[in-house]
């Protein structure tokens, strides 16, 4: 085994990943249960109690302290459908539900704006928006709507999104021979590979993630290297068998091995046939998105 993948091994065991297994699809107090359900009840009830008071904690939050954690918290609420659209969002209830300062709450409400969730207006204050103005790519809504009521429509969306973004990724980096980058892929899959003979699926996860990230970003067009932090957070938001990724398995392995080989052979049809071969490997996956036909 390389000296990376020693590395990124032992790293993996040392930390948390904040990836999601199949078993943690109901983490958040919302995830089993529709709007209609709620009704009757105050919107800060699904919400941490101990926000507050936990500010100082890494886990669970990724470590963002204070102000992360509320945006985390209200921006759950906000895609569950706790927070309705055009409901309004007072800073001081808010402040004191959560027992936060008026500068943090400030400072989140912010954030959430820019994601497209809420809006400020003068003498009209901040209200939640509807999901059309959501920015519906950024990653921490991803994540959101992944683990919320919506999951089943996030992942699949998020499955036709990457059957037209990494095909095309593939072939376009067949054509950017750079040594260093088929070395780096080339050590992605063999973590995989040394990953799955010790059923260590978190270090699976992380290079899977790293493969599909740097391949995109090697495909020498910029629009699609923005584009690589939503295919990272569709694989870490996995939870079920959604993409030949989601679970580790031989075949997988086998596919990533292919591209890699395409790649270095600089055959652009190979790499993304073996690509779409990839996000297909599952029969839920042909039935969201139809494999190529033959011609």
């Amino acid at each position: 085994m390389s000296t990376l993948a020693h590395t990124m091994m032992t790293a993996a065991r040392s930390t948390d990943s904040g990836l999601a297994g199949p078993g943690e699809l109901d983490r958040y107090p919302y995830a089993g249960a529709s709007a209609a359900d709620r009704v009757g009840t105050s919107p800060w009830e699904g919400a941490d109690p101990e926000l507050g008071r936990v500010g100082r904690r890494a886990a669970g939050s990724r470590g963002r302290g204070l102000h992360g954690q509320l945006v985390q918290q209200l921006g759950q609420m906000i895609v569950s459908g706790d927070l309705g659209a055009d409901r309004p969002l007072v800073p001081e209830e808010i402040g004191q539900r959560f027992e936060v300062s008026r500068t943090v709450v400030r400072e989140s409400l912010r954030v959430l704006e820019a994601k497209g969730l809420v809006s400020a207006r003068p003498n009209v204050g901040t209200r939640v928006r509807p999901v059309s103005d959501w920015n519906l790519l950024d990653p921490d809504i991803i994540e959101w709507r992944a683990f919320g009521p919506q999951r089943d429509d996030q992942r699949r969306e998020l499955s036709e999104l990457r059957w037209t973004i990494e095909p095309l990724a593939a072939r376009l980096a067949a054509g950017h021979g750079r040594e260093e980058v088929q070395q780096r892929l080339g050590d992605m899959v063999e973590i995989m590979s040394h990953a799955l003979g010790q059923g260590d699926s978190l270090t699976f996860s992380r290079a899977d993630a790293e493969f599909h990230s740097l391949l995109i970003q090697v495909a020498g067009n910029r629009m699609l290297e923005h584009l690589s932090g939503i295919v990272s957070a569709a694989l870490q938001v996995s939870g079920g068998p959604v993409t030949g990724c989601d679970r580790p398995n031989d075949t997988a392995v086998a596919q990533h091995a292919r591209i890699v080989d395409a790649l270095a052979s600089a055959d652009g049809a190979a790499a993304e046939g073996a690509m779409r071969q990839l996000l297909t490997v599952h029969p839920e996956v042909e039935r969201v998105v139809p494999a190529p036909r033959e011609h």
